[in-house]
C-alpha cells in the first residue's frame, strides 16, 4: 500500500505529513484512513504533546478526490466516504493531544475542513483558500461541522455561496486559521514550544473546554449532513461539475 500519510515522532511532537502530491493530497478513502491511523497512534503516544499536520507540495489539500471510484449503490458509497471523512475530523478534534496545522500551499473544499478541526493553524505566504463545491454542484456539507462554529456567519456565507479565493490574512480575519506569517518555520516553531510546556492533563483538558460545543454538533447534525453529501454528490447536476472539473471545461450552467 502506497504511503500517503508519513508519521514520525521528533520528542514530543508527532508529524503527520499529507505526502500525495500527485492529486494535490486529495482525501482519497486511503489518505483518510492513513491520517486517522496516524491520529489514532499520536493520541495513544504518551510522550506526544503536539500533532503537527502538514503537507507536501504547493497544495496542502485539495478536498475530495473527484476521480476516485468504486463499485457498488453510489449513494451508498458516497455515504461511506462522508462518514469517513466525518469520522477523521472528529479524530482531530477529540484527540487529547493539540493538533497544530502548518500551511504553506492551496487548500480547496474538503482541505478547509481539515483545518477547521484543528486546534491551532498556521499559513505561510503561499497559502490561499477556497470553498469551491457549489460551482460543481454539490455542497460544504460534512464540513461544516468544523467550519461553522469557527466562521463568522457573514464570512461562511459569502465564502460558502461565491467560491472565491481568499488568502491567509483574510482566514486569519475570519476565524478560518489561527496565524498568517511571511515566517511560517518560525511562528510554527514557537507554537509548539509553548504547548510543550503543558502537562498531558492540562492540554487535554484545556482542548476539551474548547471543543465540547463541536463535538455536540457532531452527535447532533453528522448522519443528517451525511445523507444531504451523499444526495448531492449523485445528482444529475453533480455528475456534470465534476465531469467538468476532471475535463478542464465549463458545465452545462455556465454556457
Amino acid at each position: 500500500m502506497d504511503t500517503l500519510v508519513t508519521y514520525a515522532v521528533d520528542g514530543h511532537v508527532a508529524r503527520l505529513t499529507l505526502d500525495s502530491p500527485h492529486n494535490r493530497n486529495a482525501l482519497s478513502t486511503r489518505l483518510v484512513e492513513q491520517l486517522y491511523a496516524g491520529l489514532r497512534d499520536a493520541a495513544a503516544d504518551a510522550a506526544v504533546r503536539t500533532v503537527l499536520l502538514g503537507h507536501t507540495g504547493g497544495t496542502f489539500c485539495a478536498g475530495a478526490d473527484l476521480s476516485e471510484t468504486s463499485d457498488g449503490d453510489p449513494l451508498e458509497t458516497t455515504a461511506a466516504r462522508a462518514r469517513e471523512l466525518a469520522t477523521v475530523l472528529r479524530a482531530i478534534v477529540e484527540s487529547p493531544v493539540p493538533v497544530v496545522a502548518a500551511i504553506d500551499g492551496h487548500v480547496r473544499a474538503g482541505g478547509l475542513g481539515l483545518i477547521g478541526a484543528c486546534d491551532i493553524v498556521v499559513a505561510g505566504p503561499r497559502s490561499t483558500f477556497a470553498l469551491t463545491e457549489a460551482r460543481i454542484g454539490v455542497a460544504p456539507a460534512i464540513i461544516s461541522l468544523t467550519l461553522l462554529p469557527k466562521l463568522s456567519p457573514r464570512a461562511a456565507a459569502r465564502y460558502y455561496l461565491t467560491g472565491e479565493t481568499f488568502t491567509a490574512a483574510t482566514a486569519a480575519e475570519i476565524g478560518l486559521i489561527t496565524i498568517a506569517t511571511d515566517h511560517l518555520d518560525t511562528a510554527v516553531a514557537g507554537v509548539v514550544a509553548d504547548l510543550g510546556r503543558g502537562s498531558p492533563q492540562g492540554l487535554a483538558a484545556s482542548k476539551a473546554l474548547t471543543t465540547a460545543d463541536v463535538l455536540a454538533g457532531f452527535d447532533r447534525d453528522t448522519e443528517r449532513l451525511t445523507q444531504e453529501s451523499a444526495r448531492l454528490f449523485v445528482s444529475e447536476e453533480a455528475r456534470e461539475g465534476m465531469l467538468a472539473f476532471l475535463e478542464k471545461r465549463p458545465p452545462h450552467w455556465l454556457r
